[in-house]
């Protein structure tokens, strides 16, 4: 499998300087990260972001977590579940990983979970909380720095309904997150559902689906298109003459991924999500400006989310060495509470996904600049729908 033939291995020393791995000591333990996310196809600016935030936490860690030398070993899964559960096993089995983070789109990682669980390998997914992990499929070992899907939706459905939307169209591809998504804006938007459309993963050409939209009438339309979906659908939203006069909220559409390649097309559009760069707290301006600074461009929230990781990670090391999945587990558990998020309040619920703050931010220009603005908090300190259904404590 030419994925697995090109495995990426990089030392988290390699950014750093010859005089800082000089004083790696040769008796100290070592830690060993598998990274897997989408690094190609149109949705590897997903992947990529999560990468490079993992990667700059490293390296103001000293190429460390928890005092320990830590050795980075990233795969692409190119979106496909099949090569995710390939490169999940070699994890485990040939480069005996002391955490997998990353973990790809929720597709992906629901069809890596069986022997992730099987190991107790310590799992951080960056970018997915599907509801059955949420629920009765919670595992001790198995963590989120991300969202329970529903959530950010959950935030824009409460948005609507607190600005008196009426009737709402809801669009979002075909799979576990899709899914999950409209479920979550149905759970607080009480108004119409013109219309639920789910359209194929990674499709390019929107234009019969927002022919049926404008016929619809509704008074907004809800999306979730991460991703070159994102970048596709509200381009061709712009060019059918439709942004400016029917509302768009999304998640994970209009975001730092999607940005540089929308611009102006999405202004005045309106984002659920539980970070964007222009949060005003100081962990996230420090790493704002650490990102921009390395990257030479905005962060997004799936490097948010990983960054975040990387410092439960170097938390729950420090407690737990290497080589013992059950400590770790545990101590990343309690490093939630611990751990200073760039988004703000952070703890792992019972079934090991984010207790946070969702916000809504609007795309606008000032200074000829498009960036988000926040402008709401529908929801503070959420909690998902389905921990209830954890059997976790």
């Amino acid at each position: 499998m030419k994925t697995l033939q090109t495995s990426i291995r990089r030392t988290a020393f390699a950014a750093l300087s010859g005089a800082t791995l000089a004083v790696a000591s040769p008796f100290a333990t070592a830690a060993t990260i598998g990274f897997m996310a989408p690094l190609s196809g149109p949705v590897a600016v997903v992947g990529q972001d999560q990468v490079d935030g993992f990667m700059l936490a490293l390296e103001q860690l000293g190429g460390k977590l928890g005092g320990q030398a830590t050795t980075v070993i990233k795969e692409d899964d190119q979106l496909k579940p099949e090569i995710g559960g390939q490169i999940v096993r070699k994890f485990i089995d040939k480069d005996k990983v002391d955490a997998i983070v990353g973990l790809s789109f929720s597709n992906v990682l629901m069809a890596s979970l069986p022997r992730i669980v099987e190991s107790g390998t310590v799992a951080i997914a960056t970018n997915a909380g599907p509801s059955p992990m949420a629920g009765a499929g919670c595992k001790a070992n198995v963590f989120s720095t991300a969202w329970q899907n529903d959530g950010a939706a959950e935030a824009m459905g409460k948005f609507a309904q607190d600005k008196g939307v009426k009737k709402v169209y809801l669009m979002a591809p075909n799979y576990q997150a899709g899914k999950d998504m409209l479920t979550g804006f149905k759970r607080y938007f009480k108004g119409q559902i013109v219309d639920e459309v789910y359209t194929q993963v990674n499709q390019p050409d929107y234009s019969a689906e927002l022919a049926q939209l404008q016929a619809a009438k509704p008074d907004a339309v809800f999306v979730f298109y991460p991703g070159g979906m994102g970048v596709n659908f509200v381009k061709q939203m712009a060019q059918a003459g439709l942004m400016g006069k029917l509302p768009l909220y999304s998640v994970f559409t209009v975001d730092g991924t999607t940005l540089p390649g929308l611009r102006d097309a999405a202004i005045g559009s309106v984002s659920g999500a539980m970070w964007d760069a222009s949060l005003d707290t100081p962990e996230s301006k420090k790493f704002v400006a650490a990102f921009e600074a390395k990257y030479k461009r905005t962060p997004s929230a799936y490097a948010a989310t990983a960054y975040d990781a990387a410092n439960i990670l170097n938390i729950a090391l420090a407690k737990a060495k290497p080589g013992d999945a059950t400590a770790l587990a545990a101590a990343v558990k309690a490093a939630g509470d611990e751990v200073k998020s760039v988004r703000g309040p952070f703890a792992f619920n019972n079934n090991n996904l984010p207790v946070q703050n969702y916000y809504a931010f609007e795309t606008v220009k000032t200074g000829g600049t498009v960036a988000g603005k926040l402008v709401a908090t529908p929801l503070a300190k959420q909690v998902d729908a389905y921990h209830t259904q954890c059997a976790l404590k």
